[in-house]
């Protein structure tokens, strides 16, 4: 009897002098933010004299970039309070200075921390977006629509912030039903939900005399609207704004080009006032 209790004893105090301690689970991977890997995004050198020479927003500092930063500003607080990411840009009439608005306003938005854009040239019949860039006309988004290229062989990187670009490809004269077609709605359904931290541009046709814009609205959450100072008639502008009236939200005017022409300025604003929150 007292052998067993001796025996109980020992192991006790052996217990307590070596506790059990149960192995510490491993600690999970650390979380580590997800880097955009632009791996099948072919990388494209846009010269600094070529930006310059075209006005297009370098990394150095320009006349218009605080311009194109208020711009950037405005139209971001607008579509995040909506939870919008599809922008359109427009204007009237051809000539106001859309392609280099929409540009200009991509590459300040893709200079924004965790801010991805990807600028699209949807002018199908005119495309001009590898002009502005100097570079050799390239299969895009025509290319895609009508022979079925892999969106992934045409997305360019030029180096420009986080911005990516899809070309417009050869220009078309079936543009608006292309636009209109099954297969970019459901290109336009991938790239709206891809990447949380993305918003689409897209370099649209002008609206007056074309169906393209009308046609591609149900695939936008807004549409920006540039007007050429001293060019764009008072009555094109309320056209316009009419015909985008119920097809689509105008989220603001660009006036471009601006002179010292008071007038035309008060016209502008006279116009959007009822449509439109601001005139840049």
């Amino acid at each position: 009897m007292m052998e067993h209790l001796q025996s109980a004893m020992e192991r006790f105090k052996a217990q307590r002098q070596t506790p059990h301690i149960p192995p510490r689970p491993a600690p999970p991977p650390s979380a580590t933010p997800s880097a955009i890997i632009y791996s099948r995004t072919k990388p494209v050198f846009i010269h600094e004299d070529v930006l310059r020479r075209r006005r297009i927003l370098t990394r150095h500092d320009s006349p218009f970039a605080d311009s194109y930063k208020i711009l950037r500003t405005q139209v971001l607080h607008r579509l995040r309070e909506n939870g919008w990411n599809m922008l359109g840009v427009t204007s009237p009439r051809d000539g106001a200075g859309k392609t280099l608005t929409s540009m200009n306003l991509a590459i300040a938005m893709a200079t924004e921390p965790n801010q991805t854009v990807l600028l699209v040239d949807a002018d199908l019949r005119a495309p001009r977006i590898h002009e502005a860039l100097e570079l050799e006309r390239r299969p895009g988004l025509t290319e895609y629509l009508l022979d079925g290229v892999p969106i992934e062989e045409m997305l360019l990187y030029p180096g420009l912030g986080r911005l990516v670009v899809l070309p417009g490809g050869r220009g078309t004269e079936q543009s608006a039903e292309l636009l209109a077609s099954p297969r970019m709605a459901a290109l336009c359904k991938e790239i709206k939900h891809r990447y949380e931290s993305r918003i689409v541009i897209f370099d649209l046709p002008p609206v007056l005399g074309r169906a393209d814009v009308l046609a591609f609205s149900p695939q936008l959450d807004a549409l920006l609207l540039v007007v050429e100072d001293a060019k764009t008639t008072e009555q094109d502008l309320q056209q316009t704004l009419h015909v985008l009236k119920g097809n689509a939200a105008v989220l603001g005017t660009v006036l471009n080009k601006v002179g010292h022409d008071q007038l035309s300025l008060s016209k502008v604003k006279r116009a959007v006032a009822a449509n439109c929150g601001w005139t840049q």
